[in-house]
């Protein structure tokens, strides 16, 4: 707004943040029992979904210039695209993304017109509306608020690879939904952008790089998300954790994003879910390796 891999690069420096000779990649893996980075190859190998931007390897900034840390411009103690408000400098919080209703006026010193048209989702707020996306305004006036020094003229690929990512890590919730129950047609009731906490999973796969470099991720994620889903045939809200991690590039150097998606561990029936995905995993991997106990090093 999966383990799916993509995810909006936070790190904003004054310099152009697209690289333009070059499409990164999603892979996609919603998996609980594998490292969600893949090291045995330099690009992911599922998911052949193509982000039309770079937007996670910009290039350094200059010293003089603070590098703002790593995490979704749209996060304000939350992440999302909520209602927008054009006529109060202060912006309210919006009780079901934790973020503030950005303004769609221009902010002060800007000095080119953004869009302000937002894209409908394809993620279901409720029976009757999906959710919306910020506009490049909106999105420019929360780069603003967190003090990103960005050019104007690239908000709005910036907007593109916020919307591209925020569907993957949809369809990757969709997975785990459809084998909870095939004919659920989930909804998305509302969602929290945490950048500052690691999950405990990343905890333990941060924890197996430091052990293992060579098999395991070293880097921990650049963004985690906490989305709430609503079961409508039950009524049941499940969070799902999503962790945002940069991949090994792809042979000719475009970047690959990793989202591992999961449910949290807050239920018997999410815990039933991981168990059985970590088992479903564990099996292919056997498989795989001809029928002989080995460790999936994904």
């Amino acid at each position: 707004m999966g383990q799916s891999a993509s995810t909006p690069a936070t790190s904003t420096p004054a310099a152009c943040p697209i690289k333009h000779d070059s499409l990164p990649s999603a892979s996609s893996s919603s998996s609980s029992g594998s490292c969600p980075v893949p090291h045995n190859s330099p690009a992911a190998s599922s998911g052949p979904a193509k982000c039309p931007i770079d937007h996670n390897n910009p290039p350094q900034p200059q010293p003089q210039q603070p590098k703002p840390p790593a995490e979704c411009p749209m996060h304000h103690s939350g992440s999302g695209a909520g209602p927008s408000s054009s006529s109060s400098s202060t912006p309210s919080i919006n009780p079901l993304n934790q973020m503030p209703d950005l303004a769609q006026s221009r902010a002060p010193d800007q000095s080119m017109d953004l869009p302000l048209e937002r894209e409908v989702s394809s993620i279901p707020r409720d029976e009757a509306t999906k959710w919306e996306y910020p506009s490049p305004q909106q999105f420019y006036n929360a780069l603003v608020r967190k003090g990103w020094e960005t050019p104007e003229e690239h908000v709005e690929t910036m907007v593109q690879i916020h919307n591209f990512l925020n569907e993957q890590a949809w369809l990757e919730i969709l997975k785990w939904e459809k084998k909870e129950n095939p004919t659920e047609d989930p909804q998305l009731s509302r969602f929290k952008g945490r950048p500052g906490e690691l999950s405990p999973k990343a905890r333990f796969w941060l924890f197996a790089g430091w052990l293992f470099p060579s098999k395991f991720n070293t880097e921990p994620p650049f963004d985690r998300h906490d989305w709430i889903v609503k079961r409508k045939t039950t009524g049941e809200e499940v969070r799902y954790v999503i962790d945002y991690y940069s991949a090994p590039p792809e042979p000719d150097g475009s970047p690959v994003f990793s989202l591992d998606v999961r449910p949290a561990l807050d239920s018997i029936g999410s815990i039933k879910q991981r168990i059985s995905a970590a088992t479903e995993d564990a099996w292919a991997s056997f498989r795989e390796n001809g029928g002989k106990p080995g460790v999936q090093s994904s």
